[in-house]
């Protein structure tokens, strides 16, 4: 059986990174991709996911089924908390990008640091790491920068000083925390030249595009 699966973003510097994660795990699928670089703006001008942000997610949800997916995973995680909510208004397997790598953390270490750059991204990955260590019954701290400069940069091109701003966050929580959690996709190209940090670093589309795999029994 031919699977496809569709690619939901807020940026389309969510696009490559979630390919490779693909490319890296099967050659036996088909993917679309579905953007809509507005909600990234929204998200950051207000700080928060209002629920017309979700309409329109689930409006771009929509056209990846009119699309005959097989499953979706969404490259954006500041809507990682909707996830179970949207799921139930569709007959196929929604993944969020974070939400695997998030487990993995809490079970990594107890003092966490978090870096965003969106808004939203901040606290919402905060508030989900709080979650899954409630719930494993493990008592974790949570350490979160939220570097809005880095996101403004990366969107005027000045990719350098995206990744400089979050290359010393990463040097500065790594001299006290077990685990580092990069919180969206479109942050992973600054891990591209980093020095060797003493600690991990998490970045979620690995994890988030295994596990919509997984949903679909789809192996290498």
């Amino acid at each position: 059986m031919e699977y496809r699966i569709g690619f939901i973003h807020a940026t389309p510097n969510g696009i490559q990174p979630m390919m490779n994660a693909l490319n890296n795990q099967t050659t036996k699928i088909d993917c679309l991709h579905f953007l809509d670089e507005g909600l990234l703006d929204e998200v950051n001008s207000s700080g928060s996911v209002s629920k017309k942000l979700v309409r329109r997610l689930i409006k771009l949800i929509e056209k990846a089924e009119a699309s005959n997916v097989d499953g979706v995973a969404l490259s954006c995680s500041s809507f990682t908390p909707y996830v179970p909510l949207v799921e139930q208004l569709f007959d196929f397997p929604i993944v969020s990008v974070d939400y695997a790598m998030l487990e993995k953390a809490v079970e990594m270490g107890s003092n966490i640091g978090v870096i965003a750059t969106v808004g939203a991204a901040g606290p919402t990955t905060t508030n989900l790491v709080y979650s899954i260590a409630h719930q494993t019954e493990k008592p974790v701290t949570v350490y979160t920068e939220t570097l809005i400069e880095a996101s403004k940069a990366l969107k005027m091109g000045e990719v350098e000083k995206h990744d400089q701003m979050i290359q010393q966050k990463i040097k500065e929580l790594s001299s006290f925390c077990d685990v580092i959690i990069i919180a969206q996709l479109s942050m992973t190209r600054a891990l591209n030249d980093l020095e060797p940090i003493p600690v991990p670093i998490l970045s979620s589309a690995e994890t988030s595009v295994s596990s919509l795999l997984s949903k679909l029994s789809i192996l290498k």
